[in-house]
């Protein structure tokens, strides 16, 4: 879609949302193209950490009190 700039400097809020809708714009100064609007490249979100976007399981007895006591007594803490 062709625009003058100072079309696309008076409309440019709708401009951005036709590009959003991944329309293209085309700006140009006295009728020679000179700026193409596109939509910006979606930026992949990265995960930190080794088990990142894997299920996590405790293994079972995890919350066993005997092992709570356990590691209560190698810190010095009380036990509960």
């Amino acid at each position: 879609m062709p625009t003058s700039l100072h079309q696309a400097k008076a409309h440019l809020s709708e401009l951005i949302s036709r590009v959003e809708r991944g329309a293209e714009v085309v700006i140009a100064r006295r009728k020679q193209p000179v700026a193409r609007l596109i939509p910006a490249a979606q930026r992949r979100r990265t995960r930190i950490g080794a088990l990142a976007g894997r299920p996590f399981r405790l293994g079972p007895g995890f919350d066993d009190p005997r092992a709570n006591a356990r590691i209560a007594k190698d810190f010095s803490l009380a036990s509960r």
